[in-house]
């Protein structure tokens, strides 16, 4: 599925990086909200694009709340969970939405929310990061 892009963020990490912040429990809270924010995007994106038949695939899209590390990079995984009330993974009904088949036209959906998730995880974490420093005396 798509991957959420930090291109906006690199000052901010540059910033953590200097400050040893990007193994904190700082920067594991703001992967957390980042992800809300995320999840809040999908959702209106799925409901922007009419993938609405029974509501269970845009119900079910949530991330998870255990931050993981995969060599130095730390990531929230953010996704369609479970099945739906016939039995059908949500994640690949999104994944299908996404990409299309030969019968349904790809939509683009969750590069959409991306996008729209962007400026509003960007705020929300430099927030964040500001309340830490005026927290800990350092503006």
């Amino acid at each position: 599925m798509a991957r959420f892009r930090t291109e906006g963020l690199d000052e901010l990490i540059d910033r953590m990086t200097e400050m040893e912040l990007t193994t904190s429990e700082l920067a594991d809270k703001m992967l957390i909200a980042g992800a809300e924010e995320v999840r809040e995007a999908w959702k209106k994106s799925a409901e922007k694009h009419e993938h609405k038949d029974t509501g269970d695939m845009i119900a079910s899209i949530n991330y998870s709340r255990q931050v993981r590390k995969i060599g130095d990079i730390k990531e929230v995984d953010i996704y369609p969970q479970g099945k739906d009330r016939k039995g059908v993974r949500n994640a690949e009904k999104a994944f299908i939405l996404h990409y299309g088949t030969s019968r349904i036209p790809a939509s683009h959906w969750v590069d959409d929310a991306d996008e729209m998730a962007g400026p509003m995880v960007e705020e929300r974490l430099w927030t964040m990061y500001d309340e830490w420093l005026e927290k800990h005396g350092m503006i």
